[in-house]
Order: structure tokens, then C-alpha cells, then sequence
């Protein structure tokens, strides 16, 4: 009986990297229904303010510690990139028209451009894998923008430059939370990140949308999955891996993020890509597979929210 603990909590941390990855890659899903019936905007600044009071809720709940100033100081920067830009790059780009598999495999280049920084910015190790994989990644979404943009419905330039900064928010927050995070209280830190969220995405929603959200089953469905599975059972099941330094196991698995959005979307919406951005997103899984996964467990880094 007691040998049966240890082996279930082995097994329990195996599926939960590829849970999460599962869990994450529903987020594009989430961002075309949440936007058929409120602006991209508001939808998240909504979502942000009610996972932020849950989550300082469950972080009072579990005795965890406060944040001082500097440390709050570090989550709103944070929280500015790696979910205002974000996820509002991401909402914005779905809202103008591109295809939640094609978006995902763009978001997905987030490590890559992280990795390229963190030689730069940290002075971290670039190696031969990695730049191989920083170039692959590259081919393949162009690739699949050189395909999209030729279609009928082809990308347009708004979403181009949403997810553009999107990417450039994941990996300058990312960079941020590696260098000056260290040591901040999990559930706070991420409460205190989406309150700076709701706070400048709900300015973006009251001047660029006029607060459009109109309640209907869709929308609503839609708002209670991005609250309970994504900003909160997807990031608790990220903490409680973190809790066991397993890390490194949800890293190698980002690069299937697109794939699975890719798959959901053909079933859900009916998307479909051509040759060229089959073989693009081919491409471009193996470029972020190569530039993001390590022999070793050294290197470290924590995930957001989507």
C-alpha cells in the first residue's frame, strides 16, 4: 500500500505536463467563440479580473505569503507582457480572421525568440540545436503566412502585427519573470500579473470598444472555460509541477500546442491549411522542439496564462 502512493504520484506527475498542454492549447478555441459576442478586450479583461480575485482568494486560503512593493512592481511588468500583450495580441489577431491553428503555431515561436533573447539580454547558452531550431521555426511560419496570405481569406496586416506583439509580450515578460521573479509567491504573484491585465486591457476595452459584451450562452460558456481551466486549473496544474520540478517535461511539450489547436479547429470550425502550411507547421514544431527542449534540467522557466 505504501509503494502504491509513490507510483500513483509518479503517474499523476507524467500526465500532468501533457494535461496542461491540452488544457493550454484551448485557449485559441476559447478566443473564437469568446469573441463572436464581445470584443476581444473586454472578454479578457473580464476573465483577468475574476481569476485575480480567485486566485488572491486561494492564496489567502493557503496561508501563502504577501508580496512587497518591489516584487508587486516586477508582477505588473510582467503581467503587462506575458498577458496583456499576450493574450490580447492573440484575442485581437482570432478577431480579424486568423485561423486559431495558424495562430497558435505563430504564439508558439514565443521560446524560440525567448531563447534568441536570453543569449542577448541574460547571456544564457545558444546553442548549434538551437539555432537550427530558431530557423526552422522561422521557415515554417512563413510558410504558412505566405500560404494564408494568398487565400481568399487570407491574414490580414492587423493580425500579423497583434500576434507580433503578442510574441514579443510572452518572450520580454518571460525574460522579466526569469531575472527578477525568483522567489515570489506562486498564487499571488500570478493574481497580482492579471490585475495589471485587467487593468490595462480594461482601458484598451472602455476606449477601443465601448465595453461590447453581450451575454448569451456562448459567451458565458465560453468566459466560465477560460476562467476555471485556463486561468486557474492550467496554471494550478503548472504551480503544482513546478512544486516538483518537472518543469522541463511541460517545456518539451509546448511545441504540440499547435498541432492540437490545428486538429480542434478543423473539427470545431471547420479550418483548414493548404500543403504548404501542413508542411510549414511541420517545420516549424520541429524548429521549437529543437530551440526550446535540453538534455539536461538546468534551465528552468515558468509558463503564463492563456
Amino acid at each position: 500500500m505504501s509503494s502504491s502512493a509513490p507510483s500513483a504520484s509518479r503517474r499523476a506527475v507524467s500526465a500532468a505536463p501533457a494535461l496542461f498542454v491540452v488544457l493550454w492549447s484551448t485557449g485559441f478555441i476559447v478566443a473564437r467563440y469568446g469573441t463572436k459576442d464581445a470584443g476581444p478586450l473586454t472578454f479578457l479583461t473580464i476573465r483577468t479580473a475574476i481569476a485575480a480575485v480567485i486566485l488572491f482568494g486561494l492564496a489567502r486560503l493557503m496561508g501563502e505569503s504577501g508580496l512587497v512593493k518591489d516584487q508587486i512592481r516586477t508582477q505588473w511588468i510582467v503581467g503587462a507582457g506575458i498577458h496583456a500583450l499576450y493574450l490580447g495580441g492573440v484575442f485581437v489577431a482570432i478577431d480579424h480572421g486568423l485561423p486559431s491553428g495558424v495562430s497558435a503555431l505563430i504564439a508558439a515561436l514565443h521560446p524560440v525568440l525567448t531563447t534568441v533573447l536570453g543569449r542577448l539580454v541574460l547571456g544564457e547558452d545558444l546553442t548549434p540545436r538551437r539555432v537550427v531550431g530558431v530557423a526552422l521555426g522561422c521557415v515554417g511560419v512563413l510558410a504558412v503566412v505566405v500560404e494564408r496570405g494568398g487565400a481568399s481569406d487570407g491574414v490580414s496586416t492587423t493580425a500579423l502585427i497583434a500576434m507580433g506583439i503578442a510574441v514579443a509580450g510572452m518572450s520580454g515578460g518571460t525574460l522579466i519573470q526569469r531575472r527578477s521573479a525568483i522567489g515570489v509567491p506562486l498564487l499571488g504573484g500570478t493574481a497580482w500579473q492579471y490585475v495589471a491585465t485587467t487593468v490595462i486591457l480594461g482601458s484598451g476595452a472602455i476606449v477601443a470598444e465601448g465595453w461590447q459584451f453581450t451575454a448569451t450562452t456562448r459567451s458565458m460558456l465560453s468566459l466560465a472555460w477560460a476562467v476555471g481551466v485556463l486561468s486557474l486549473a492550467a496554471i494550478l496544474i503548472m504551480l503544482w509541477l513546478l512544486h516538483r520540478q518537472a518543469a522541463s517535461q511541460v517545456s518539451s511539450l509546448f511545441f504540440l500546442t499547435p498541432a492540437l489547436s490545428t486538429v480542434e479547429g478543423a473539427i470545431l470550425f471547420g479550418e483548414r491549411l493548404g500543403a504548404l502550411s501542413v508542411v510549414g507547421l511541420v517545420i516549424a514544431i520541429a524548429g521549437v522542439w529543437l530551440a526550446t527542449s535540453t538534455r539536461s534540467t538546468s534551465q528552468r522557466t515558468s509558463s503564463p496564462d492563456q
